[in-house]
């Protein structure tokens, strides 16, 4: 008695069903034991100064602030704990960007819901607002108060959908006069075809600071570069990077603009494109102004995880956000984590209290410091879980490193990293979110398949279906003109 051989067709199905109960079934477990993150101490080796705020972005929908995800500005103390939270996402706010401490004690704050931007004091004890204003522009990740009563304001993605003009700019709003004082345009001073044409975010400016009166450091991330705006003349006076030069700097955050002991123009830069942070000094200066600039230092290379600010503390460490990491570090100039809070979910700026808004330091070159230095002594917690663990997009890039699938590779890696953070339900693993995925991958490569080695069979059927619609289409319509003669008959 011969035994007919098994189908390949069948092979693959039961392949396929295999995978999908063993992913699944993975998902399951892992998810079972995942502990959702929260706001966590991490590595104190050193006792901080006094309060730390820091401001968390939150995740959303579609402008709607997820209340799992919430944005909050967090304070915490000198061991890394929690002093107070401000949960954003109960007070209607969709993100909070900016926070900065100022000299009475309390904090400015900015926060944005779609088509609207709110700056606001808040009294540090009490979290009640001083005063607010509110400001009916599209998006806004950095206001300043300066001068005592304006507001130095950053404002991206204001597009003319008429004309296709982007109208992205800088402007000074005074508080006592109530109105603009001042305005800078980016579409005046730069090509409009710059980072591939002007769109409804075409520079996404997101950070402005004064460095001196009248001169302001400016952040436009999507050009890829570091700039200083002459109030007076409104000339470009300083760049660092350019348009797509990505060795240089790769849609950066919140600079700190510093001055070595000789008064070296500095400026220390979150590469957040280029996960790391970096320090550029200006060695040589032309006549017209023109620096030549070199990388001095390098922090954290492929280590941090999406960085968003980091500022150069009196003592010579650095306060780092290390944004989809989900948390803030303090680093020496070697790499040592003396300091670590987790905040989940995305924090975009921290500061100091005890040093006040963009504190300054000494410079790597004052410090005889430069070159390129990997971080240690984390308390190594993957936030939620407690422990050191590989992420998804940490394996591809190591399997795919040193192939010819290492740029494809590395690139799904990046936009899965920045992806499934904002999508995953807070309750899911991070690997059961790759588990779940893969399972509806399958499932869409088991019914394709099915529909390919049954397409004969399908196409018949749909035929006989659309010949009996057909069919009965006829015979209503024949019954309906048979009643409609009849009814005529009879008037």
């Amino acid at each position: 008695m011969s035994v007919s051989p098994i189908s390949p067709v069948w092979i693959f199905r039961v392949f396929l069903s295999v995978l999908v109960l063993i992913s699944f079934g993975a998902g399951v477990v892992l998810t079972a034991m995942y502990e959702p993150p929260e706001i966590q101490t991490g590595t104190v080796e050193d006792s901080a100064r006094g309060t730390t705020y820091v401001a968390v972005q939150g995740f959303h929908f579609q402008g709607e602030g997820a209340t799992k995800k919430p944005a909050r500005l967090v304070a915490v103390d000198g061991q890394a704990k929690p002093e107070w939270i401000y949960n954003g996402s109960k007070r209607g706010v969709s993100w909070f960007y900016n926070v900065d401490p100022l000299p009475n004690g309390n904090v400015l704050a900015v926060n944005t819901v779609p088509g609207r931007t709110l700056v606001y004091e808040l009294e540090a004890e009490t979290r009640d607002r001083v005063w607010q204003q509110n400001f009916s522009i599209t998006d806004t990740h950095d206001v300043d108060l300066i001068n005592g009563d304006q507001l130095l304001v950053a404002n991206m993605r204001e597009y003319d959908n008429n004309n296709g003009t982007s109208n992205d700019r800088l402007f000074i709003y005074d508080l006592s006069e109530d109105k603009i004082v001042w305005e800078w345009y980016f579409k005046n001073h730069y090509p409009s075809e710059t980072d591939g044409g002007m769109n409804d975010d075409w520079s996404h400016v997101n950070d402005v600071d004064k460095i001196e009166d009248g001169k302001y450091l400016v952040s436009p991330r999507n050009f890829d570069q570091v700039i200083v705006v002459n109030r007076s003349t409104k000339n470009i006076t300083m760049q660092l990077g350019a348009d797509q030069k990505h060795t240089i700097l790769n849609e950066q955050h919140d600079p700190q603009y510093l001055e070595s002991q000789t008064g070296t123009p500095t400026v220390l830069v979150a590469d957040s494109e280029n996960d790391r942070i970096v320090e550029y000094s200006c060695v040589n200066r032309s006549e017209t102004g023109e620096c030549q600039w070199k990388q001095v230092w390098v922090m954290g290379d492929d280590q941090l995880n999406w960085p968003r600010d980091a500022d150069r503390l009196p003592n010579g460490n650095t306060l780092i956000v290390d944004s989809l990491g989900h948390r803030v570090i303090e680093v020496t100039p070697t790499g040592e984590i003396i300091w670590e809070v987790y905040t989940p979910w995305a924090p975009f700026d921290v500061e100091r209290a005890v040093h006040g808004n963009e504190a300054g330091g000494p410079t790597m070159i004052d410090q005889n410091i430069s070159g390129s230095y990997q971080l240690s002594g984390s308390a190594g917690e993957t936030p939620g879980t407690g422990t050191a663990t590989t992420t998804f997009p940490e394996w591809i890039k190591t399997v795919v490193g040193g192939t010819p699938l290492n740029s494809p590779g590395s690139e799904f890696a990046e936009a899965w990293e920045g992806i499934s953070q904002w999508i995953k339900p807070i309750w899911m693993a991070p690997w059961s979110f790759v588990y779940f995925t893969l399972d509806i991958v399958l499932l869409f490569v088991l019914a394709t398949a099915e529909v390919i080695i049954h397409r004969r069979w399908i196409s018949s059927r749909t035929r006989q279906a659309l010949g009996r619609m057909r069919r009965l289409g006829s015979s209503w319509y024949r019954i309906q003109y048979q009643r409609s003669w009849y009814i005529l008959r009879l008037r």
